[in-house]
């Protein structure tokens, strides 16, 4: 007999108050207040070796840091083209957006950064991720006020159900010059005893985010 295949958060991270937590297990307890600070000091924590981290901006390192995280120690074969990345936050990329028009309001010294204005677009860090870990799936970037976990998880189904995604991240994403918070889901189609931490519904995401 064929077991039913059902859909499982099977790994998440949280990246908030100078805290890194995989599976609420805490894993990098940080000193730096600055979010480009803490995320300096996080990469060298993990002994990540990707020079081109350094050139990203704020909410990518952020992004790069929680993915690299949920692949660590996996011991499986992801196909890219199968493997979704959906984000959402409420600020889009305003940490770039800010510097990028710091450097164009004065017309006496005008001066706009091609490696500032490169970032204005939220879903550069979806580009990023995916050129680290040779992902080729679905991706989206959505711009909500809140954090709607039923929105997600309907759309997200939707993709696996469609048969567009086998694997997915997912989740929240949102970092200026002071804040950050982000808690990304790793969402797979597996057998029901090999699922991971909790069915990938809409109570279940809600539930993590807000522990």
């Amino acid at each position: 007999m064929t077991m039913a295949l059902d859909y499982f958060i099977t790994d998440y991270c949280k990246i908030r108050n100078k805290t890194i937590s995989r599976n609420d297990n805490i894993i990098f307890p940080g000193t730096e207040e600055k979010p480009v600070s803490f995320f300096a000091e996080a990469y060298k924590h993990f002994g990540i070796s990707y020079p081109k981290f350094y050139k990203m901006d704020s909410l990518c390192k952020l992004g790069f840091l929680a993915s690299e995280i949920l692949m660590q120690g996996k011991d499986r074969n992801f196909k890219g083209e199968d493997f979704g990345i959906v984000l959402y936050n409420a600020a889009s990329s305003i940490d770039s957006d800010c510097a990028h028009q710091q450097s164009i309001k004065d017309r006496s010294s005008y001066f706009p950064s091609p490696s500032v204005f490169v970032y204005t677009l939220p879903n550069i860090v979806i580009g990023e991720i995916c050129i680290r870990h040779k992902l080729f799936g679905e991706s989206a970037f959505f711009i909500a006020e809140n954090f709607d976990t039923q929105a997600i998880y309907d759309y997200i189904r939707l993709l696996f159900d469609e048969k567009v995604v086998q694997n997915c991240f997912t989740g929240w994403i949102e970092c200026d010059a002071n804040h950050y918070d982000c808690c990304l889901f790793m969402v797979e189609k597996s057998e029901p005893e090999k699922g991971g931490f909790a069915i990938f519904d809409a109570e279940n995401i809600k539930e993590i985010y807000s522990r």
